[in-house]
């Protein structure tokens, strides 16, 4: 990998803060369509609007990643933090496999809930996802890059990995220590090739395939991140870093 990735990124895609009514209602419409109507991990009679939402959505930062050819969204994602109004709230990942985690995460980083959040609710639509054989997995091929880029352009998980650090600029600039995602083994394996080192937080379960919480931390984020991706990463921290401070 060289330079080459940022420019590409940069010809293609660009991160959006999705910080007004109308931008959310895209990341909303985004999971309806992957999480309700494609692979019915959620009851569409539930979302009768048409807009995937949930009680954590009130606490999170959400995430766009606009196809710049096309002028279309072709990925969301959303960092959520805790709601420190409501001290017994829990975190998705807590609410789905609290009973998993290893002990010493429970007693160390969790018991401090300002400086952790969660990485969460990452779609891709259909059109954007590789191939058909792609179609059990919200986030599609992490392994090699998108349709929607040139023929002869290396390989590059550009959207799955531009959506993921997305949400670490976020956690970056709100100034947690780390942040939290319930995830497939295999897709930490691909994450640990670009320097993005996860580490595991708990117990595999059984939920939507076999998933376990991992989580990453700043100094592993900092020490581990190769060359580019760190600067995708810096250029990901300008898009929306202005916004998350401004508070809007």
């Amino acid at each position: 990998m060289d330079n080459n990735l940022i420019t590409s990124f940069s010809k293609y895609f660009q991160v959006v803060l999705a910080d007004n009514d109308e931008l959310r209602n895209e990341v909303y419409r985004i999971r309806y369509d992957v999480y309700c109507r494609e692979l019915q991990y959620e009851c569409p009679d539930e979302h009768p609007n048409g807009l995937e939402m949930d009680v954590y959505d009130n606490h999170s930062y959400h995430c766009l990643l606009l196809h710049r050819p096309s002028q279309t969204f072709a990925g969301c994602v959303r960092l959520v933090y805790n709601n420190l109004a409501e001290p017994e709230s829990r975190l998705p990942f807590e609410a789905t496999c609290g009973e998993s985690l290893f002990k010493n995460y429970q007693d160390t980083i969790l018991s401090d809930r300002r400086q952790f959040g969660e990485i969460s609710r990452l779609a891709i639509p259909e059109t954007f996802r590789r191939r058909k054989t792609d179609a059990g997995s919200p986030l599609g091929n992490l392994s090699v890059h998108s349709d929607v880029l040139q023929q002869g352009q290396r390989r590059f998980p550009y959207i799955p990995l531009g959506l993921y650090l997305a949400a670490a600029a976020a956690g970056l600039e709100l100034g947690l220590n780390c942040v939290f995602a319930m995830m497939e083994p295999r897709l930490v394996r691909h994450l640990h090739r670009f320097g993005i080192v996860f580490q595991q937080a708990g117990d595999i379960i059984e939920h939507r395939g076999e998933r376990a919480a991992f989580y990453i931390d700043r100094k592993g984020l900092s020490s581990n991140l190769k060359y580019p991706v760190r600067g995708l990463l810096d250029l990901i921290l300008s898009d929306i870093g202005t916004s998350l401070k401004t508070g809007t």
